[in-house]
Parts: C-alpha cells; structure tokens; sequence
C-alpha cells in the first residue's frame, strides 16, 4: 500500500515537472508568432473542463477552501504573470513580447507549487489536492488572460 502512494506522489511529482516544462516551452514558441484573441481567450475555455472532475465525490472540497485556491491563484499567482506579459505591434499584426523576467517567474511559481502541493497532500487525498490545484491554476490562468485580452484590444 504505501508503494503504491509513493508511487502517486512521484507520478504527480514527474507529471508536474513535464507540465511545467511544456508551459515554459510553449510559452516560449508563442511570442515568435502572431498572436489572436483567440488564442488569448481559449486556454481559459479549455480548461474550464476540468471543473467536471468535481461530479465525483473524490475531488469535492469544503467551498472555503475552493475560494481560498481560486483567491490564491488570483491574487498570489497571477499578478507576477501579468505583470510580465506584455504584446507589441509589428507591421498589421500583435506579438506576445518575452520578458526576461517571465521564465524565472514560472519557474518559481511552479517551484512554489510543488513545495505547497507537499504540504495540502498532508491534509487531504490525493484527488483533492489535485483538485485544489486546479482550481488554484484556473484562478492563476481567467485574471492573467483577461489582461492579455485587455492589453491586446488596446492595441488594436
């Protein structure tokens, strides 16, 4: 039995880590293109599936603590992300610019989630934390893509 946790926790552990480094990658793939509202917009609307997780009884959580993920996603996590992502006009079409700074943030956020992800695993069940996460990630992912939306309509 405690294999078989050992073995979760380190799966999770790994399956962060791959997530993480697909962030960074992707994110780093994205300013070389021109970006759209659209693709500012969606990630948030594809993510939104994953609140289907909470029709099973395992991944359901007191709703103070759901509040308090999505309060520390948006409060905590977001504003680093916003703060550093920033669009620039070339030509008829908008760039995502890079910040020096946007690499090292995402690192330490995710650095963060990981020494965090150790302490609620604590407290409750695997699915639950991984729900709090999630929710902790949506809150993070709606107010920085809103300032994305903002920041590019302005430019248009």
């Amino acid at each position: 039995m405690l294999a078989s946790a050992q073995l979760i926790k380190y799966g999770s552990l790994l399956m962060s880590i791959v997530v993480g480094a697909a962030v960074i990658m992707v994110r780093m793939r994205a300013s070389k293109q021109p970006t759209t509202l659209r693709k500012i917009i969606m990630p948030p609307i594809g993510m939104s599936t994953g609140f289907l997780m909470f029709i099973s009884p395992l991944t359901r959580v007191p709703f103070t603590w759901a509040l308090g993920a999505l309060a520390a996603g948006m409060l905590l996590f977001a504003p680093p992300l916003i703060a550093t992502s920033n669009f620039e006009r070339v030509g008829d079409e908008v760039f995502l610019r890079r910040s020096r700074l946007f690499i090292y943030i995402i690192i330490g956020l995710f650095i963060a989630r990981i020494a965090l992800h150790d302490v609620v695993e604590r407290y409750v069940s695997v699915a639950q934390t991984g729900a709090l996460f999630f929710l902790l990630a949506f809150g993070m992912l709606v107010p920085w893509r809103l300032a994305m939306m903002q920041r590019y309509r302005r430019l248009l």
